[in-house]
């Protein structure tokens, strides 16, 4: 299972580009123009977060996809940022993993300027449209993402933690290679 911070719709091209991933994804996306269809169509596994039950059943289909060997990969953020900071991770996607003794590799992304700081022009957060933000990528000469693949937690090293610990874990490794 990869979990990985997010800020833009392009973190999804990004690492699914180098690995094939089978993404858990609000179920609000289904709707989307194109990307709604592409993202249907790429076997992505929908959460109803209107609907606390829902994360039952998604856990459970999660941990059947982990053991039949499929890469899966959430954002536990549960929103974009601008790349400036890290929301809180919610934990309950973790336990598919622990269900299913998979291995953990967090992946800490990050969109940089020529000059290493923080390009906040890539993000998809706050009040802007999914159209302004593929305008906004679109209009930069050579946009740059850096994909961090940090060491993999093994199911004998989180053995001893709960969901929620294994969470804070993960985010504190994620915001410790971002500097955040």
């Amino acid at each position: 299972m990869f979990v990985a911070n997010h800020i833009s719709w392009s973190d999804i091209h990004a690492l699914n580009g180098l690995i094939p991933l089978r993404f858990i994804a609000k179920s609000e996306i289904k709707n989307w123009p194109v990307f709604g269809y592409l993202v249907s169509k790429a076997n992505t596994l929908f959460i109803d977060r209107n609907k606390r039950q829902d994360a039952k059943r998604t856990i459970d289909i999660a941990q059947k996809s982990l053991q039949a060997g499929d890469n899966l990969c959430f954002f536990p953020e549960g929103t974009t940022t601008d790349g400036t900071e890290i929301r809180p991770f919610k934990s309950s996607l973790i336990q598919a993993a622990i269900l299913a003794g998979a291995t953990v590799w967090p992946v800490a992304i990050r969109y940089p300027n020529a000059d290493g700081s923080i390009n906040t022009q890539v993000a998809y957060a706050g009040e802007t449209t999914l159209v302004e933000s593929m305008q906004q990528i679109l209009l930069q000469k050579q946009p740059t993402v850096e994909l961090h693949f940090l060491m993999p937690i093994s199911p004998a090293e989180y053995a001893n933690m709960d969901r929620r610990e294994l969470t804070l874990h993960i985010e504190g490794l994620i915001r410790n290679k971002l500097d955040l």
